[in-house]
């Protein structure tokens, strides 16, 4: 006897339909997988056959061949068991009639029968709605993630019996829809802008960066903080919507990263250690995972210590500040996953770090601090929107009892920045300042005359790219976004020109 029932996989961020085909017929007890499966999906037949016979169901001694539709399509996961499960059941008649044909099954089997949750269900569900799926019965052990999502009908199930039972009896409850709240507590970070004494320049500098969306580098000497600024980013960037919320979520869902709450309300912020490899970063592998700068989406990719990062994983990093996508091509497919991050980067002036403090004598010499700095290059570096020096704390700043704006004060002038920015980018495809093309940068930063002369003296004198230009400008419209001006001011260019201290940084 022939059965089909339906499941899905997992292509990048995208879920393709996947039809069980399943056939039982007299011949020589075997059991067979076809349609391209890996190792993963090949194992299920031994998953299947002791959670039918531990539920308390009769595995079929005849020739049983399954077939995953489409045969041109790799499949990959432990998506397909409780599919391939329904479908035996069915096909040997133990299932009767067409009860299941408007479910999408997905769910890993233990041996003795329950259901184990499987990453990556969110996007796979959004998937299947798109395509017209409408029913689905999946793992209650991956109820939080799927309740977010409207328009559907989900049903839970902790186990095989359960699942045969309703598709004869109808026992289950649909899962009821949650309602995303946005997460406005900063308390809920460990840092603060209150923490931060001192740093006035810095602090400027990273608010601005966070109204645009714009990348930082942050250079200065060790235990100036740095790292405390860097750290205080997501604290002040703006509540995230729930169409960003799933994106973060589907993506953290993928790598098998999502928390008890089921989606993810906090904006990311990823550090990854400067000894991690390409890959971890950009994403890649066997089954190409996304990468920490695609975890760090909607988010802060936070590299300590810059020049640290091998070479080749810094120019990696070149495309997705670009575009905010990453593209992975590895033998087995290319995937594209979204990377639209703020990367913020610190480093020490020279490899001592002491090189320009007040208070502690640099022992680098002069060619050791040009190879220090010449391990970022200079295309990276024109990505980087600010960069800015982090100066010593000064005894009296750190035991003063005066006033410190704290991370809420700033975040209410960041959002009021950005809503600004999302009036004037209504009709376009823009996100944030950061993000205009070249097309809406005359649009929306014309320059007066006084403003071009002020331009193109810092583009002679510091030696600018025309990439370097551009950025400039999009940070001076972010300042004057802050400052709820219309147009672009003498004083808001000047600013961001300061911001600029390429030549300085490579020495």
């Amino acid at each position: 006897m022939l059965s089909k029932v339906t499941s899905f996989t997992l292509l990048g961020l995208d879920g393709v339909p996947i039809e069980v085909e399943t056939d039982i017929h007299a011949g020589i007890p075997s059991y067979e997988i076809v349609g391209l499966p890996d190792t993963s999906v090949k194992e299920s037949k031994e998953r299947v056959r002791s959670a039918l016979k531990n539920s308390g169901k009769k595995f079929p001694t005849q020739k049983i061949i399954i077939n995953l539709a489409p045969a041109d399509i790799k499949k990959e996961g432990s998506y397909f068991d409780l599919a391939i499960a329904i479908g035996i059941l069915k096909a040997s008649g133990y299932i009767s009639g067409d009860r299941n044909i408007n479910y999408v099954f997905l769910g890993e089997l233990a041996l003795d029968g329950s259901l184990r949750a499987v990453n990556g269900i969110l996007p796979l569900l959004i998937s299947a709605k798109n395509r017209g799926y409408t029913q689905f019965i999946i793992p209650k052990a991956n109820a939080k993630e799927a309740s977010y999502i409207e328009g559907i009908t989900v049903f839970v199930a902790e186990n095989l019996n359960e699942v045969v039972r309703h598709l004869t009896e109808n026992m289950l409850i649909p899962l009821k829809v949650e309602r995303y709240e946005v997460t406005k507590n900063t308390n809920q970070y460990k840092f603060d802008m209150s923490f931060v004494k001192g740093q006035i320049v810095a602090k400027r500098a990273i608010e601005i960066a966070v109204s645009g969306g714009h990348n930082i580098l942050l250079v200065g000497t060790p235990g100036a903080g740095k790292t405390m600024l860097a750290r205080c980013l997501p604290t002040i960037m703006p509540d995230m919507t729930f169409e960003e919320a799933l994106e973060v979520t589907k993506i953290h869902s993928i790598a098998g990263l999502l928390g008890e709450s089921g989606i993810i309300s906090l904006r990311p912020f990823r550090t990854p250690h400067h000894t991690a490899s390409t890959v971890s970063i950009c994403g890649g592998g066997a089954k190409i995972k996304p990468g920490e700068i695609s975890l760090a989406h909607n988010g802060v990719l936070f590299l300590d210590e810059m020049p640290e990062y091998q070479r080749a994983t810094l120019e990696a990093l070149r495309q997705p500040l670009e575009d905010g996508i990453i593209t992975v091509t590895r033998s087995n497919g290319t995937l594209s996953y979204p990377a639209n991050f703020i990367l913020c980067a610190s480093m020490n002036p020279c490899p001592c770090g002491n090189y320009g403090s007040v208070d502690r004598e640099c022992t680098c010499t002069p060619s050791s601090i040009h190879k220090y700095r010449a391990k970022i290059s200079g295309p990276l570096l024109d990505r980087i929107d600010i960069q800015v020096e982090v100066d010593s704390v000064r005894y009296d700043d750190l035991i003063s009892k005066e006033e410190v704006e704290d991370s809420q004060t700033v975040k209410d002038r960041v959002q009021r920045t950005r809503e600004i920015q999302h009036k004037r980018f209504v009709k376009e495809n823009i996100r944030a300042n950061a993000d205009i093309g070249p097309r809406e940068l005359e649009k929306y930063c014309k320059l007066s005359s006084a403003c071009e002369d002020i331009l193109k003296q810092s583009f002679e004198s510091l030696k600018l790219s025309a990439r370097a230009r551009s950025r400039i400008i999009k940070v001076a419209r972010t300042i004057a976004d802050l400052a709820e001006k219309e147009d672009i001011e003498e004083r808001h260019l000047l600013e961001a020109i300061s911001y600029r201290s390429y030549d300085n940084l490579r020495g």
